[in-house]
């Protein structure tokens, strides 16, 4: 009734004098609900009578007049500024990408390999967030050229021509493409993968002829491909770069240059015997004169 009575702009006083009665006798029966949203909408419309008005405790709506403005704010001074503090030298080096110590890069490469599959996807995704530097992208043209031979030796099940065109790909030296095509979790060949670009169609064919043994498992498949779809480019060059500095850290501890007295230190000391007889000694002399 409140809905039909606001659409019109003006009411003769028959029809006012009709909706006060009515209304005036439901607003005390109706719910609350009810009640608030006849109040809403006879609060904004102009010709409400005036006793619904006083019995909604509303004020008459004036169309002339002008809405109240809200005070002015004061305007608010801004705070100043404090200097800014110069970087401290350990936030200049977290700032900056950090190149990986031949040590580190060992002690990750060797965490990496020993630990599980959770246990590597959970290293993966903590070197995201590292500020160590990653290896540069292999170029595009060298890229594609070792992506094609790849696919062609992992359909030969050529391993040992897909591990050398790989360590020539990514610089790593022949032992370490072995030890990361021969690994039997996978995620060392998926981060060389993801380093060169590869796509996850041409590594899934790769997972599925390299090792048939491997690619029968459609577990080890699956698990491997959702691996590689998450796998981050920046985690995989990390892993490059750790690989490549494991390789020098094994080359120093292998020829560590020698000092010029560690010949001297490292011999046992042991007394030197005297001759009994000096050079320039004339021996027949000494015998015939006893001296």
């Amino acid at each position: 009734m409140t809905d039909l009575y606001v659409q019109a702009s003006t009411h003769t006083l028959d029809e006012e004098k009709q909706f006060v009665e009515l209304t005036a006798r439901l607003i005390d029966q109706v719910d609350d609900a009810t009640r608030a949203a006849v109040r809403a909408r006879l609060s904004v419309y102009p010709h409400t009578p005036r006793a619904i008005l006083n019995k909604l405790n509303l004020r008459p709506a004036m169309p002339d007049q002008r809405m109240p403005l809200a005070p002015s704010i004061a305007p608010v001074e801004a705070p100043a500024v404090a200097a800014a503090k110069p970087p401290t030298d350990a936030q200049m080096r977290m700032a900056a990408s950090m190149t990986m110590q031949p040590q580190d890069a060992s002690e990750i490469s060797a965490m990496f390999f020993a630990a599980n599959a959770n246990g590597r996807a959970q290293i993966l995704h903590n070197l995201a967030e590292t500020p160590l530097k990653p290896s540069a992208r292999i170029p595009e043209a060298r890229a594609e050229r070792a992506m094609h031979i790849l696919e062609m030796a992992a359909f030969a099940e050529d391993r040992d021509n897909f591990a050398r065109e790989l360590g020539e790909a990514l610089l790593l030296p022949h032992q370490v493409a072995e030890q990361v095509v021969n690994d039997a979790g996978g995620e060392p060949l998926a981060c060389c993968a993801k380093a060169l670009g590869m796509s996850s169609a041409i590594f899934q064919r790769v997972l599925l002829f390299l090792t048939p043994e491997f690619g029968t498992s459609v577990t080890n498949v699956y698990r491997l491909s959702r691996f590689y779809d998450i796998l981050s480019e920046r985690s995989a060059l990390i892993m490059v770069a750790a690989w490549r500095g494991a390789t020098v850290a094994a080359t120093r501890a292998k020829y560590r240059p020698a000092l010029y007295d560690d010949e001297r230190h490292r011999a046992r000391s042991a007394p030197v015997a005297r001759p009994a007889v000096q050079p320039g000694v004339d021996v027949t002399r000494m015998r015939n004169t006893g001296k």
